[in-house]
């Protein structure tokens, strides 16, 4: 398959591909917004129409809120209002002067209430400190007295209303932590957070897994421990306490622990590492002990940890050192794995990707002692996943799922799950009642290409382009004798790729030699030579082919041993670090070493272009019939490309899966 380097989907893998293009929990948590929209089915153990009828609470809310809403507004507009009718100071200091008032009553020592020789009463403010203004009453004759205005109960309501807020708010929290956690809020953060399955929830066995015999076979011997411990005990022997599934991500390790149970009919306990992570000191270790508790209540069971990596890596790799939360967590599983208190009838499953950076006490015996290896499914196996997967869809009869598994090297059971799935989304778009092998196809390149761009528009020079680049990348695999048979080539753009050349090995590979390896180097530059001869110059649409070219050429010299330089391998410099292991990266070999490389790399690269542009210039003729027809139909696959250049028929390959 040839991409472009701005093609976002790339795959290295030169056994199936190569790369160019042209161009460029139980129940639903609740918040506290439920407590206003209704929703207390949580706290009344009622559901909606469950229990006696009762006032909505959206109602119940609203008439809180407008009564609260009167009560400032008549606060607000009654606080400072004058009782009587209001006067300007200066007014009222004539008044005095005039000897016309009679008392005054000073309230809050801002507002004063004063009575005229008639009898009328006026108010007005003070509006700044006069020190004068006791002395010019005394002298005028004035009697003086002083009150303090009492705080209406709306005033005190609406002062103490944010305390009043912040209490109600913080007691509704305190209820919804407290019924996430049974009551016990501050308890049950220590409480494991696995899921526990029982015999009759689990109905995964063997038969739900496709392939992986060998992994099955390993795992066979727990199930007969946990049905019959008595025959094991009797002889003497021990079984592992442990059972570490390792391999790629989305190869069915979960899946394999939960046939385990359901093989056996024992409970599982479903975690993961990150569920003992917790922003408080102690909670994973008091976690890990409430697991291993809760499980020697239920034994015989399987606890099973997926994502092991996330709390068993190696121990002392913290950079400043402290006390690392993390590693009393992996203390307390080391311990209760294999401690002075002994688990009986109580298996460890666990899985993770990435076994190289778990630390070695994990692994040693007595602990996670068996590893069995998942790995990604072979074409036999891919097919038999894809037939499980297709049991849930309609399919046509003239589907050939053989065919799609030899298409879809490298992908896991869950790619080859969500493979069968778009399919069946394109068969409903498409409104049709069944499935057919166009559906599967376009799955199949929408997963590994991205979506097919039929809207990009492309000047006829540019199509012209892209085909005689796609046209020399697919003639190389008629004239070269160690590459797999084309399965088509087409210049409708997917993804960043304006085109693309797919193959499709006839069988599973697992080794290459130089031959085979160095053909597919020249698949890889069919491309950029195709451009040369044509055009005089090429474009930047090569990018990714000499890439991955100069890559594979650069590890047949220093890790496979195919080169004048022998049996020797040079350590590579962009190997990824890890915490608690070697951080200082080191070069192996000299500088006189190194260009011996480049060296033997270059030669390499030039005399697979060598021969690739004689091959190419030597059928210039099937060049530009291949490109013409591909400029008119678009796409093209390898019956179609054998009719066209006259080049013999194939059989097809039938299924794997006898």
């Amino acid at each position: 398959m040839e991409n472009d380097e701005r093609n976002d989907v790339k795959d290295h893998r030169p056994e199936d591909q190569q790369g160019d293009d042209k161009g460029t929990g139980k129940d639903e948590k609740k918040n506290v917004f439920d407590y206003f929209n209704g929703d207390d089915s949580s706290r009344h153990g009622k559901g909606p129409s469950g229990g006696s009828p009762r006032r909505p609470r959206n109602s119940i809310a609203l008439i809180v809120f407008v009564v609260l809403l009167a009560l400032f507004a008549f606060s607000f507009f009654n606080d400072g209002r004058l009782a009587s009718q209001p006067v300007a100071y200066s007014d009222f200091l004539s008044l005095v002067g005039n000897r016309r008032v009679t008392d005054v009553r000073i309230q809050d020592n801002s507002v004063i209430i004063f009575t005229l020789t008639s009898g009328e009463q006026y108010s007005t403010r003070i509006p700044y400190f006069d020190n004068s203004l006791l002395e010019t009453l005394k002298d005028s004759g004035v009697q003086v007295s002083g009150t303090v205005r009492q705080a209406s109960v709306f005033e005190v309501i609406l002062q103490y209303l944010p305390l009043i807020i912040i209490v109600v708010f913080s007691w509704m929290m305190w209820r919804q932590l407290s019924a996430g956690t049974g009551g016990r809020m501050m308890s049950g953060l220590g409480k494991n957070l696995a899921k526990e399955y029982k015999k009759s929830d689990n109905k995964t066995t063997f038969v739900d897994v496709a392939g992986q015999e060998e992994a099955k076979l390993e795992l066979e011997e727990i199930v007969d421990f946990l049905k019959e411990p008595a025959r094991f005990q009797k002889i003497g022997a021990r079984i592992p306490k442990g059972v570490l599934l390792v391999g790629p991500p989305g190869t069915g390790k979960t899946l394999l622990a939960k046939a385990v149970a359901g093989e056996a009919g024992v409970s599982f306990f479903h975690t993961s590492g990150s569920d003992f992570v917790e922003m408080f000191v102690g909670m994973g270790a008091a976690r890990v002990r409430d697991l291993f508790e809760q499980g020697r209540k239920n034994a015989p069971c399987i606890l099973f940890i997926d994502e092991l990596d996330a709390v068993g890596r190696t121990r002392g790799g913290g950079l400043g050192g402290g006390n690392d939360e993390r590693e009393q967590t992996l203390n307390q599983m080391l311990v209760e794995m294999d401690g002075f208190a002994t688990t009986t009838g109580v298996i460890v499953m666990a899985a993770t990707n990435r076994p190289d950076v778990l630390d070695p006490a994990l692994l040693r015996p007595g602990r996670f002692d068996r590893q069995v290896t998942v790995a990604l499914p072979d074409v036999v196996e891919r097919e038999a996943i894809l037939r499980i997967h297709a049991k849930k869809i309609q399919l046509e009869p003239s589907v050939d799922l053989g065919r799609i598994a030899r298409a879809t090297p490298g992908s896991s059971g869950a790619d080859l799950a969500n493979l069968i799935n778009e399919a069946a989304l394109f068969a409903a778009r498409r409104k049709k009642l069944t499935v057919d092998m166009q559906d599967l196809e376009d799955a199949r390149d929408k997963i590994l290409l991205g979506v097919a761009r039929n809207s990009r528009y492309m000047t006829d020079e540019e199509k012209r382009a892209t085909a005689y680049h796609e046209s020399g990348h697919a003639l190389l695999h008629y004239y070269l004798k160690n590459t797999d048979p084309l399965h088509k080539v087409t210049i409708i753009p997917h993804g960043q790729a304006l085109g693309l050349t797919m193959s499709l090995p006839v069988k599973e590979v697992y080794t290459k030699n130089r031959a085979s390896l160095t053909d597919w180097i020249k698949v890889c530059m069919g491309g950029y030579v195709a451009e040369e001869i044509i055009y005089g110059q090429t474009t930047t649409g090569t990018s990714n082919d000499i890439k991955q070219a100069t890559d594979v050429a650069r590890r047949m010299v220093t890790e496979w041993g195919m080169s004048p330089l022998g049996f020797v391998s040079y350590g590579r410099e962009d190997e990824p670090l890890f915490l608690g292991r070697e951080i200082a990266q080191r070069k192996d070999y000299s500088e006189a070493t190194a260009q011996k490389i480049d060296e033997q790399v270059n030669k390499i690269l030039d005399e697979c272009l060598k021969e690739t542009r004689s091959l190419l210039t030597d059928h210039r003729d099937h060049l530009d019939k291949l490109t013409d027809a591909l400029v008119e139909k678009e796409t093209l696959d390898d019956a179609q490309v054998r009719e066209l250049l006259g080049f013999p028929a194939v059989e097809s390959v039938t299924s794997f899966v006898k």
